[in-house]
Protein backbone atom coordinates (compact mmCIF):
# COMPACT_ATOMS: atom_id res chain seq x y z
CA UNK A 1 0.00 0.00 0.00
CA UNK A 2 1.48 3.33 -1.07
CA UNK A 3 0.93 6.69 0.62
CA UNK A 4 -1.69 8.90 -1.10
CA UNK A 5 0.83 11.14 -2.88
CA UNK A 6 2.73 8.12 -4.26
CA UNK A 7 -0.57 6.53 -5.30
CA UNK A 8 -1.47 9.76 -7.14
CA UNK A 9 1.89 9.55 -8.97
CA UNK A 10 1.18 5.93 -9.96
CA UNK A 11 -2.28 6.90 -11.18
CA UNK A 12 -0.85 9.65 -13.39
CA UNK A 13 1.86 7.36 -14.77
CA UNK A 14 -0.73 4.74 -15.78
CA UNK A 15 -2.25 7.35 -18.06
CA UNK A 16 0.86 7.11 -20.25
CA UNK A 17 0.47 4.84 -23.30
CA UNK A 18 1.71 1.31 -22.68
CA UNK A 19 2.22 1.80 -18.94
CA UNK A 20 0.21 -0.55 -16.75
CA UNK A 21 -0.13 -0.40 -12.99
CA UNK A 22 2.95 -2.54 -12.23
CA UNK A 23 5.16 -0.52 -14.59
CA UNK A 24 3.77 2.69 -13.12
CA UNK A 25 4.59 1.49 -9.60
CA UNK A 26 8.18 0.67 -10.66
CA UNK A 27 8.55 4.09 -12.27
CA UNK A 28 7.07 5.85 -9.24
CA UNK A 29 9.39 4.03 -6.82
CA UNK A 30 12.34 4.84 -9.07
CA UNK A 31 11.41 8.53 -9.16
CA UNK A 32 11.07 8.57 -5.38
CA UNK A 33 14.46 6.89 -4.87
CA UNK A 34 16.65 8.87 -7.32
CA UNK A 35 18.25 12.10 -6.14
CA UNK A 36 15.73 14.92 -5.97
CA UNK A 37 17.57 16.85 -8.69
CA UNK A 38 17.09 13.96 -11.16
CA UNK A 39 13.37 13.66 -10.47
CA UNK A 40 12.87 17.41 -10.67
CA UNK A 41 14.97 17.46 -13.88
CA UNK A 42 12.39 15.15 -15.45
CA UNK A 43 9.58 17.37 -14.23
CA UNK A 44 11.34 20.45 -15.65
CA UNK A 45 11.92 18.73 -19.01
CA UNK A 46 8.21 17.90 -19.23
CA UNK A 47 7.21 21.45 -18.29
CA UNK A 48 9.64 22.99 -20.77
CA UNK A 49 8.54 20.72 -23.62
CA UNK A 50 4.88 21.47 -22.92
CA UNK A 51 5.60 25.22 -23.04
CA UNK A 52 7.87 25.25 -26.09
CA UNK A 53 6.77 22.50 -28.48
CA UNK A 54 4.15 23.50 -31.04
CA UNK A 55 2.91 21.98 -34.31
CA UNK A 56 5.10 22.87 -37.27
CA UNK A 57 3.11 25.31 -39.44
CA UNK A 58 4.15 23.38 -42.56
CA UNK A 59 3.96 19.65 -41.72
CA UNK A 60 2.23 19.63 -38.28
CA UNK A 61 5.06 17.62 -36.72
CA UNK A 62 6.82 18.80 -33.56
CA UNK A 63 8.55 22.19 -33.78
CA UNK A 64 10.11 24.48 -31.21
CA UNK A 65 10.75 27.74 -33.02
CA UNK A 66 8.97 28.18 -36.33
CA UNK A 67 9.49 25.26 -38.71
CA UNK A 68 10.53 21.78 -37.56
CA UNK A 69 14.12 20.73 -38.43
CA UNK A 70 12.97 18.69 -41.45
CA UNK A 71 10.87 21.47 -42.99
CA UNK A 72 13.68 23.95 -42.33
CA UNK A 73 16.24 21.73 -44.12
CA UNK A 74 16.59 23.11 -47.65
CA UNK A 75 18.39 19.94 -48.78
CA UNK A 76 15.21 17.86 -48.46
CA UNK A 77 13.33 16.91 -51.64
CA UNK A 78 10.20 19.09 -51.71
CA UNK A 79 8.66 17.02 -54.50
CA UNK A 80 8.24 13.96 -52.24
CA UNK A 81 5.70 14.12 -49.43
CA UNK A 82 5.29 11.30 -46.90
CA UNK A 83 1.97 11.30 -45.01
CA UNK A 84 1.96 9.85 -41.48
CA UNK A 85 -0.63 9.68 -38.73
CA UNK A 86 1.39 11.06 -35.79
CA UNK A 87 4.63 13.00 -35.17
CA UNK A 88 6.31 9.92 -33.68
CA UNK A 89 5.80 8.07 -37.00
CA UNK A 90 8.42 10.31 -38.63
CA UNK A 91 11.30 8.94 -36.53
CA UNK A 92 11.32 5.32 -37.77
CA UNK A 93 11.18 6.50 -41.39
CA UNK A 94 14.04 8.91 -40.74
CA UNK A 95 16.10 6.17 -39.04
CA UNK A 96 15.77 4.02 -42.16
CA UNK A 97 17.76 6.62 -44.10
CA UNK A 98 15.73 5.71 -47.21
CA UNK A 99 13.59 8.87 -47.42
CA UNK A 100 14.90 12.41 -48.00
CA UNK A 101 11.63 14.19 -48.74
CA UNK A 102 9.21 16.14 -46.57
CA UNK A 103 6.40 14.99 -44.27
CA UNK A 104 2.80 15.76 -43.48
CA UNK A 105 1.37 14.70 -40.09
CA UNK A 106 -2.38 14.06 -40.13
CA UNK A 107 -2.93 14.06 -36.37
CA UNK A 108 -4.62 10.65 -36.41
CA UNK A 109 -6.65 8.43 -38.72
CA UNK A 110 -10.24 8.58 -39.89
CA UNK A 111 -12.54 6.73 -37.52
CA UNK A 112 -16.19 7.83 -37.71
CA UNK A 113 -17.15 5.39 -34.94
CA UNK A 114 -14.72 7.19 -32.62
CA UNK A 115 -15.81 10.62 -33.83
CA UNK A 116 -12.71 11.31 -35.95
CA UNK A 117 -13.84 12.87 -39.23
CA UNK A 118 -11.78 14.48 -42.03
CA UNK A 119 -12.16 17.96 -40.53
CA UNK A 120 -10.58 16.69 -37.28
CA UNK A 121 -7.34 15.91 -39.14
CA UNK A 122 -5.01 18.03 -41.29
CA UNK A 123 -6.24 16.45 -44.53
CA UNK A 124 -7.45 19.78 -45.94
CA UNK A 125 -3.99 21.30 -45.40
CA UNK A 126 -2.42 18.27 -47.12
CA UNK A 127 -4.62 18.78 -50.17
CA UNK A 128 -3.70 22.50 -50.18
CA UNK A 129 0.03 21.62 -50.10
CA UNK A 130 -0.34 19.24 -53.03
CA UNK A 131 -2.53 21.56 -55.10
CA UNK A 132 -0.11 24.45 -54.54
CA UNK A 133 2.20 22.57 -56.91
CA UNK A 134 5.67 21.14 -56.74
CA UNK A 135 4.71 17.79 -55.17
CA UNK A 136 5.16 14.94 -57.67
CA UNK A 137 4.52 12.02 -55.29
CA UNK A 138 2.56 11.55 -52.07
CA UNK A 139 3.62 8.47 -50.13
CA UNK A 140 0.89 7.41 -47.72
CA UNK A 141 2.48 5.84 -44.65
CA UNK A 142 -0.56 5.49 -42.39
CA UNK A 143 -0.66 2.41 -40.17
CA UNK A 144 -1.81 -0.86 -41.81
CA UNK A 145 -5.00 -0.95 -39.73
CA UNK A 146 -8.62 -0.57 -40.79
CA UNK A 147 -8.59 3.13 -39.92
CA UNK A 148 -5.19 3.65 -41.56
CA UNK A 149 -6.32 1.93 -44.75
CA UNK A 150 -9.56 3.95 -44.83
CA UNK A 151 -7.58 7.15 -44.35
CA UNK A 152 -5.18 6.20 -47.15
CA UNK A 153 -8.05 5.48 -49.55
CA UNK A 154 -9.80 8.74 -48.63
CA UNK A 155 -6.64 10.81 -49.21
CA UNK A 156 -5.90 9.07 -52.52
CA UNK A 157 -9.41 9.93 -53.70
CA UNK A 158 -8.98 13.60 -52.79
CA UNK A 159 -5.59 14.15 -54.35
CA UNK A 160 -6.68 12.96 -57.77
CA UNK A 161 -4.75 11.99 -60.86
CA UNK A 162 -2.40 14.98 -61.16
CA UNK A 163 -0.06 13.71 -58.44
CA UNK A 164 1.28 10.19 -58.04
CA UNK A 165 -0.07 8.58 -54.84
CA UNK A 166 1.70 5.52 -53.43
CA UNK A 167 1.31 3.41 -50.30
CA UNK A 168 4.07 1.89 -48.21
CA UNK A 169 4.51 -1.78 -49.04
CA UNK A 170 3.48 -4.25 -46.39
CA UNK A 171 4.08 -7.93 -45.91
CA UNK A 172 6.65 -10.23 -44.36
CA UNK A 173 9.32 -8.66 -42.15
CA UNK A 174 12.97 -9.31 -42.91
CA UNK A 175 14.06 -12.31 -40.85
CA UNK A 176 10.48 -13.51 -40.33
CA UNK A 177 9.31 -17.10 -40.77
CA UNK A 178 6.37 -18.00 -43.02
CA UNK A 179 4.93 -20.38 -40.43
CA UNK A 180 4.37 -17.50 -37.99
CA UNK A 181 2.83 -15.05 -40.49
CA UNK A 182 -0.92 -14.47 -40.38
CA UNK A 183 -3.15 -14.70 -43.45
CA UNK A 184 -3.49 -10.94 -43.94
CA UNK A 185 0.28 -10.41 -43.84
CA UNK A 186 0.87 -13.26 -46.30
CA UNK A 187 -1.85 -11.90 -48.59
CA UNK A 188 -0.25 -8.46 -48.60
CA UNK A 189 3.17 -9.98 -49.24
CA UNK A 190 1.82 -11.86 -52.25
CA UNK A 191 0.05 -8.77 -53.62
CA UNK A 192 3.20 -6.67 -53.20
CA UNK A 193 5.61 -9.19 -54.70
CA UNK A 194 8.26 -7.90 -57.11
CA UNK A 195 10.62 -9.34 -59.67
CA UNK A 196 14.09 -10.46 -58.67
CA UNK A 197 16.77 -8.89 -60.84
CA UNK A 198 19.15 -11.53 -62.13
Amino acid sequence: MLPPSAEALVRELTRLPGVGRRSAQRLAVHLLRVPEADALGLAEAIRSARERIRPCPECFGFAEDGLCPICADTRRDETLLCVVEAPQDVDPIERSGAFRGRYHVLGGALSPLDGVDPEDLTIDRLVERVRAGGVREVIIATNPTMTGEATAAYIAGLIGADTRVTRLASGLPVGGDLEFADEVTLGRALEGRRAIDA
